[in-house]
């Protein structure tokens, strides 16, 4: 028994789950996952370029929007490989060491992610509560700073977390509710003490993301205090109206986030299958909606990406 279990020790694989019981389906549900990767990647790439290629919109908000497009490309990216892989081909074996990289990139850009949603808030602060000043105080390279600042923070805080998996011992094999490693799923499968990875990832969560939701929260009640004081309707609604893209980016980023974090942390899920797909939710729904969001709401963004489709 003892070699038997010091061979599992020495397994050098994962294996990736999808989602139990639909293996006979997965060609069918790639279809819609194709999908929804296509337009995630040709949406953000899409904003990328028009932003890029248009000096008209270097201006902060559209700065910040094309980071948060990046953002999002690089997400649907870490996580398209691994997913596909799973439901076209019925791949499931990823080493440790890809699945702990894998695990990385997921929450480095998760954390860059709710850091430009922050700025962009700031943003939106600065542009209703004192738009004399806006252009002075988010200069270039204030801007260059502040998001230097943020990419860092994300890369030296889940830093340790890799790390510190990389230091046990494995007695599962099988991550259950993923086609992608995520530090919760990965850390149950040791057969050692994780009472670390639980206090480090718990702490850093709250230190970041938890963070940035309640700065998020507070720059929304300034603004909302703000154009209450505003005497004509028109304005108010005018300067509400500027806010409704970001809203719906913060809504759509924080919800399943911190339902999916609230299940893994204090307790389990009603439903095994409303688990699985709050888990590609989080992933997949903010680089999907974003894109289309912003392109709606955003008639100068609109307008160009129209004339490049009209050329």
């Amino acid at each position: 028994m003892s070699a038997i279990n010091d061979s599992r020790f020495q397994s050098e694989v994962f294996l990736l789950t999808g989602i139990p019981g639909q293996e006979h389906i997965y060609l069918w549900i790639s279809i819609p996952f194709c999908f929804m990767y296509a337009i995630a990647l040709v949406g953000n790439s899409l904003i990328v370029f028009v932003i890029k290629t248009n000096p008209s919109l270097h201006e902060p908000m559209y700065i910040l929007l094309s980071m948060l497009a990046i953002t999002d490309l690089a997400l649907s990216i870490t996580t398209m490989l691994t997913t596909l892989r799973i439901f076209l081909l019925n791949s499931r074996e990823i080493t440790h060491d890809a699945c702990f990289a894998q695990q990385y990139f997921i929450l480095t850009l998760v954390c860059i992610e709710s850091s430009v949603l922050l700025l962009m808030g700031f943003d939106r602060l600065i542009a209703i509560r004192d738009p004399l000043r806006y252009a002075s105080i988010l200069t270039p390279q204030r801007l260059a700073k502040m998001s230097l600042a943020c990419v860092l923070r994300g890369v030296v805080a889940k830093l340790p977390l890799p790390i510190l998996l990389k230091q046990h011992r494995y007695c599962q094999e099988i991550i259950p509710t993923r086609s992608y490693c995520t530090n919760g799923e990965v850390m149950k499968l040791a057969c050692s003490d994780i009472s670390v990875n639980i206090i480090y990832g718990l702490l850093i969560a709250l230190l970041t993301e938890g963070l940035d939701s309640l700065l998020i929260l507070l720059s929304y009640v300034m603004i909302l205090k703000t154009v209450l004081n505003i005497a004509s309707r028109a304005e108010c609604l005018r300067a509400l109206n500027t806010c409704v893209s970001h809203l719906c980016a913060v809504v759509a980023f924080y919800t399943p986030y911190l339902s999916l974090t609230l299940m893994h942390r204090f307790g389990s899920s009603p439903s095994r299958l409303v688990q699985i797909l709050l888990g590609y939710i989080y992933v997949m729904f903010p680089p999907l909606l974003n894109p289309i969001v912003y392109s709606v709401k955003s008639k100068h963004l609109r307008a160009r990406i129209v004339g490049i489709f009209v050329k």
